[in-house]
């Protein structure tokens, strides 16, 4: 990935930053420093949290990357899957029903979500939910659109 910009955040745009983060995940954003950084032929844009790339942008919606996420252990919007399930997710894969133990039962449809797996907590992926938390688990069906993961390129990226 190729940088096409990068800027630091107005205390402005900070202070609306942690504020969505926050509501989403409820976790807090504790950075000295907030840059957004732009790619060359890629819409993707990452905001660098002293130095690290914690927040992304899904469809102009401010969210933790897999980095960030592991950073700050959020307590909303988790999805969590078995063992089984862990190289599928961790490839980039959607999420399917039989594969998840436990959702957030706040999740609603269309929400980014993160996805971790349940021996140590670790986050896998984000991706966006199509139904609500309640109806994840199962024994069929594809509940989770994968949007990010570790090991992709916006995984890679190091600032």
């Amino acid at each position: 990935m190729q940088v096409k910009s990068r800027h630091h955040l107005r205390s402005d745009a900070v202070s609306d930053l942690e504020t969505a983060i926050a509501e989403k995940l409820g976790v807090t954003l504790d950075g000295d420093s907030y840059e957004r950084v732009e790619f060359e032929e890629s819409d993707t844009e990452v905001v660098l949290v002293d130095g690290e790339p914690h927040v992304t942008y899904f469809d102009g919606e401010p969210f933790l990357t897999v980095r960030g996420a592991n950073a700050y252990e959020p307590d909303r919007r988790d999805v969590v899957v078995d063992a089984g399930a862990v190289s599928f997710v961790s490839d980039g894969a959607d999420v399917m029903r039989p594969g998840i133990t436990r959702a957030d039962g706040e999740i609603s449809p269309d929400d980014l979500v993160v996805i971790a797996e349940e021996s140590h907590g670790k986050i896998l992926a984000v991706g966006r939910a199509r139904v609500h938390g309640s109806e994840m688990t199962g024994s069929e069906g594809k509940v989770i659109d994968s949007l990010h993961h570790v090991g992709d390129e916006l995984f890679e990226f190091t600032g």
